[in-house]
């Protein structure tokens, strides 16, 4: 099994791999040209992510690790600086707005020291439904899956899955609201 393989299967992988370099190095520099354009929907960044859909859009400053592993909906926007680190599968659904500075991450380490030490990494894939709106700083860690119509307000840690139709916010991230059936009546700032 290859580093690649290991790598977005969430086992413990080496990322000094020589081909696991390579990919990186390349979105590296797909990334510095695609943000240098001071971004948008760029040919780069659909050439970059695995799957995009119809009208996609991302601001400038905006950083991922290999690119491939982000599967994206129809109606994608990404505010400035938004980090995504695809180490395993991430896959966002449609009409899904990410705030500024916000981070999705599927890239874990060993809890323990002496395991960091030996240089392994893992990851755990972060699954996002339709119409989810991630606000500004929010951080969504390894392994999460949000469901459809979520809120996630600024500045949440989002530690565990979240089900379809709520507002979650804090650290850790917790339901704070839920969405009633109406739409019109859920309408304002978190």
């Amino acid at each position: 099994m290859s580093e690649w393989e290991k790598m977005i299967s969430g086992q413990p992988y080496d990322p000094s791999d020589p081909e696991l370099r390579r990919l990186a190095s390349h979105a590296r520099q797909t990334l510095l040209a695609f943000n240098r354009q001071g971004g948008q929907a760029s040919p780069l960044l659909a050439e970059l992510f695995g799957h995009t859909g119809e009208d996609f859009y991302a601001e400038a400053g905006f950083h991922c690790d290999y690119g491939r592993n982000i599967s994206v909906g129809d109606h994608f926007y990404a505010n400035a600086g938004v980090v995504i680190l695809d180490v395993c599968p991430v896959t966002i659904g449609d009409h899904c707005l990410i705030g500024p500075h916000a981070g999705i991450y599927t890239a874990a380490h060993p809890l323990h020291g002496m395991e960091r030490r030996r240089g392994l990494e893992y990851g755990r894939p972060v699954t996002i439904g339709h119409d989810v709106w991630i606000g500004g700083h929010a951080v969504i860690n390894p392994g999460v899956v949000i469901g459809s119509d979520v809120v996630v307000a600024s500045g949440a840690v989002v530690t565990r899955n979240v089900p379809d139709r709520c507002v979650v916010g804090g650290n850790p991230a917790k339901i704070i609201r839920r969405l009633d059936e109406a739409y019109g009546s859920s309408s304002g700032a978190f």
